[in-house]
């Protein structure tokens, strides 16, 4: 089985309230249109409601590698891989992930990661046998077979509240 782990344990303290009830289930809704089994999301800094089972990282303060870890965890055994994605990436193409996962099945290379335009992105797939070795920082710590997305529009990472896509903003409305 294939999971997504979906990374939204932060404080948010940038964006200046927690962006993830407003753009975990816009992320949800795009992997769940990939090929991957089932979905986990890494909670920790809030407690949310979300659309798929969720674990919460007791240790989120000390970033991305130990929310990661936590959600890899807490993974079934019969979970081949994890395809990485950041619950702030509201504008992720589920192609993007579908194409990590064909390179992997492909290459059987232990980390694959998508790039756009040579930038080195999410979705990152993690086979088991690396998920021991994730560092502090992150999957973005371990070398990675790259998989273009050039086509594709990058997954975003929405820090502030005006990088909100036009969309999902619940301040504005549409012209008239």
């Amino acid at each position: 089985m294939i999971w997504a782990v979906v990374l939204a344990a932060g404080a948010s303290s940038r964006f200046g309230s927690p962006k993830q009830r407003l753009l975990l289930e816009p992320v949800l809704e795009r992997v769940r249109q990939s090929s991957v089994d089932d979905v986990l999301v890494v909670l920790g800094a809030h407690e949310l409601e979300a659309s798929a089972r969720t674990v919460t990282c007791p240790d989120w303060e000390r970033g991305p590698g130990a929310s990661l870890r936590c959600g890899l965890a807490a993974l079934p055994e019969d979970a081949e891989a994890a395809v990485v994605v950041l619950g702030d990436g509201p504008e992720l193409a589920p192609e993007a992930i579908d194409r990590v996962l064909a390179a992997w099945r492909e290459s059987e290379a232990e980390v694959v990661a998508a790039t756009y335009c040579g930038v080195r992105l999410h979705p990152v797939l993690l086979a088991r046998s690396v998920w021991q070795e994730i560092p502090d920082g992150g999957a973005k710590g371990l070398d990675a077979v790259l998989v273009s997305c050039d086509d594709l529009q990058p997954p975003g990472d929405v820090d502030f509240a005006d990088e909100m896509p036009e969309g999902l903003r619940p301040w504005s409305s549409p012209d008239p």
